[in-house]
């Protein structure tokens, strides 16, 4: 949970913390660059009240919201996110307080349709927010008319803002996108060794920076570069089988 110190706000009893690499310059836009600039405004002006975020998973939903919340903190702005897809355990009356915020970004709010509690406390909370000039960026797998909220005056509000679809990149967006992430993490990928995974492994942006994640530990741990020898070898290490 990234919330600044706030007068008011109640202590919330979550280890929620945003991923160290979910930042606005390791996020490779591609065919969506039109979303991080808008998201980046959102972040810290204010301004529209609430926006929708879509697409399939792996697409950078997460990694947008937390960027988002990591700016704002940074310009001096109360914000907040929350994953309602992750396993936490959270129960509706977390959202209590968060009205008095600035900003606050939640993840997969599409997990929650259906629910009339969530559903009633994500209304209360809408107009708190509007009350105060605060901002809800949200995310989810599908439109706000097909996500399927079953509370009317929430479901219009939440279709009120803008919607932003994110895109699906190709190859060479995937391949930029990991060397834009082993790049801020201090690692060479070559075009050889990323064209080489995208061949091999699950495509989706979450499985392929996991993988990146484990070969920058192998790497470090072996004191190799990523050349396609060494992720050979590390994929059969983990897989049992030669890819």
């Amino acid at each position: 949970m990234s919330i600044p110190a706030n007068q008011g706000m109640q202590q919330l009893p979550l280890d929620l913390k945003l991923a160290d690499f979910a930042l606005f310059t390791t996020f490779h836009a591609g065919p969506n660059e039109h979303v991080l600039n808008a998201v980046m405004q959102a972040a810290t002006e204010p301004g529209q009240q609430v926006a929708w975020i879509w697409g399939r998973a792996g697409s950078g939903r997460s990694h947008l919201l937390q960027a988002a919340v990591a700016a704002a903190s940074n310009a001096g702005r109360a914000c907040a996110w929350l994953p309602l897809a992750a396993d936490e355990g959270l129960q509706p009356a977390i959202l209590e307080g968060m009205g008095a915020l600035d900003l606050l970004c939640v993840d997969d709010v599409d997990q929650i349709a259906g629910d009339a509690e969530w559903e009633r406390q994500l209304f209360t909370l809408f107009e708190e927010l509007r009350a105060r000039k605060g901002s809800l960026l949200v995310t989810a797998s599908t439109t706000c008319a097909e996500a399927g909220f079953e509370l009317p005056d929430l479901a219009s509000r939440l279709a009120s803002g803008p919607t932003w679809k994110l895109q699906n990149m190709d190859d060479d967006d995937r391949l930029a996108a990991l060397q834009l992430r082993a790049n801020w993490r201090g690692l060479d990928l070559p075009e050889e060794t990323g064209r080489y995974l995208l061949r091999r492994v699950d495509r989706s942006s979450r499985a392929l920076f996991e993988l990146l994640d484990r070969l920058d530990a192998a790497a470090l741990t072996a004191q190799r570069r990523l050349t396609v020898p060494f992720v050979k070898t590390v994929l059969e290490d983990k897989s049992g089988a030669q890819l």
